[in-house]
Order: C-alpha cells, then sequence, then structure tokens
C-alpha cells in the first residue's frame, strides 16, 4: 500500500470526483506519528552481486508522519515488491519504469539503482507526499544514479507530463514496467489505474524475452472484500490483458488487532499483467 491510497479500515466505495475525499473513499485513522525512517536491506548474498544487480546494500526510505492518506508505515507489499525487483532487474535494465501510488518509493528506487534508464515515480499531487518522495530520492540515489524523476499524477489522467518527462531522461516514448503496490484495494479506482496502464505500457515486439509488464504487489487488507480486490484481474482480462500470479509471501500481519482472518492479511501476493505483442 502507498501514500496514495493506505487507508484499509471498510468504507464506501461510490465513484466519485478528483480531490481527495472523493479518490481516497477510506475514512481516516488518527493522526499518525512524526516521520520515520524504514530500511530496506538487500537478500541477494555477495557472491551474486553482479554489475547487473548493481552494489549497494540497503535502501532508507523516510515515511511522512501527519497525514490525512497514512503513510506512515513501509507496507509489507513493497517490501515484497523489492525483494523481487532486485532478483529480477531483467525486467527493467536499460528500461523505462513507472511506478504508481509511490508512496515511500522503495520499489521504484530499487529499479534506479539496479540500471534502469528511466524511473518516474508519482504519487497523488500532494506537496508533502511529493516533497517526502524527492527527499527519498536524494537521500538514496548517487549522482550517476539520478535517472529519476518525482511527479505528481492522478491515475486515469493525461500522461502528457510524464511522457515529456520520460523523453528527457531517457529519448523514449512508453514504459517497459509499471509499478502497483498495495493499490488495488482502492475499488473506486480500477478502471482509472487500467486506462493509465494501457496508455503508459510500451507494446510488445514478437519474441521479446523479457516483454513490457505491469507488476501488481498487494495484500488483502479487508478479508471480507477480497473480491473486490480481484476484480481488478477480471477487469483487466475483459479489457485484453493477460494476468498470472506471480508470488505469493507471508509476513507478520501490518496491524494484529484488525478483524479479518489474520493469515489472508499477513499474504503478500505479486501479479503480472501482460498484452499481445504487436
Amino acid at each position: 500500500m502507498t501514500s496514495q491510497d493506505h487507508e484499509h479500515a471498510s468504507g464506501s466505495d461510490d465513484e466519485g470526483g478528483l480531490d481527495l475525499d472523493s479518490v481516497f473513499l477510506e475514512p481516516p485513522r488518527p493522526p499518525s506519528p512524526e516521520p520515520t525512517i524504514s530500511t530496506y536491506t538487500r537478500a541477494l548474498h555477495s557472491s551474486t552481486l553482479t554489475a547487473n544487480h548493481g552494489v549497494w546494500s540497503d535502501i532508507e526510505i523516510r515515511l511522512v508522519g501527519s497525514h490525512p492518506l497514512w503513510g506512515h508505515y513501509l507496507w509489507n507489499a513493497a517490501r515484497s515488491f523489492a525483494s523481487y525487483l532486485d532478483a529480477h532487474p531483467e525486467l527493467y535494465r536499460n528500461g523505462s519504469v513507472l511506478e504508481l501510488g509511490a508512496g515511500g518509493g522503495l520499489p521504484g528506487l530499487i529499479t534506479a539503482k539496479n540500471h534502469a534508464k528511466c524511473v518516474i515515480l508519482t504519487d497523488y499531487p500532494d506537496k508533502p507526499l511529493l516533497d517526502n518522495l524527492t527527499h527519498n530520492v536524494e537521500r538514496n540515489a548517487s549522482t550517476a544514479e539520478r535517472n529519476t524523476e518525482v511527479m505528481g499524477y492522478i491515475w486515469g489522467q493525461s500522461l502528457k507530463p510524464i511522457f515529456e518527462a520520460q523523453q528527457k531522461l531517457a529519448n523514449t516514448r512508453g514504459f517497459d514496467l509499471i509499478i502497483m503496490s498495495d493499490l488495488i484495494f482502492n475499488h473506486s479506482q480500477h478502471d482509472a489505474l487500467l486506462k493509465t496502464a494501457e496508455d503508459a505500457l510500451r507494446t510488445a515486439a514478437p519474441g521479446e524475452p523479457h516483454p513490457p509488464c505491469v507488476l501488481v504487489f498487494y495484500s488483502h487488507h479487508r478479508p471480507h472484500l477480497a473480491h473486490r480486490d480481484m476484480e481488478f484481474f477480471s477487469k483487466a482480462e475483459e479489457r485484453g490483458w493477460k494476468c498470472e500470479e506471480i508470488v505469493t509471501e507471508k509476513f507478520p500481519p501490518m496491524f494484529p488487532e484488525d478483524p479479518g482472518e489474520e493469515e489472508v492479511r499477513a499474504t503478500v501476493h505479486g501479479w503480472r499483467l501482460t498484452r499481445a505483442a504487436s
């Protein structure tokens, strides 16, 4: 889950406009603590740290404190996502990456440090969120790794500014990898997320060993609404995407006191979405 959609308590899913109250339909929790630092330490053994993976040991993510989008956790899905991306640089190396609802930006920063050519980190166009995301880029990326742009973006809207930023960084248009970490619990935004993915992902070429894809990692934070989370994938298939589950990983639950089966809430799922080659 990211700072664009964090709250996981049950709430309405009515469609609405594009202000915070209508895009993020979950009722807010009490104010969160002051900003904190969470550290991701890579699991790769030193003997596997080749030039393709990049030689670094950890990433420090600052998480926003008091904010209505509740962004002060490094969510389990982001940790699982980071490990998967660190182990599979072939999906984005020398390519372009777009992260939606980036929050602290951990998955996208993994790709930046592992030699993606261009990384665009986006979240809701709110200054505290974007300032914090920019801080994390500056904290973790060396000058040589500043292949990263932080931008405000509302899902489903025009990608023109994002493509312009990509053109400056990589002199190309269309992304090789799109990252969605803990977004699909926001049921009212499924269509907007899919529209953005369809417009942003470049077209696959016949016979590509690693065709462009969308990676979607999530937990069912509200087990009684898991079927609504899964509607994202049924909608994607109706729109021509091929969807396949690639990761299932168990973590301690983020909120042990929350209702619903603990094993369901503690499990991270990862899916890959691809489209037919042109």
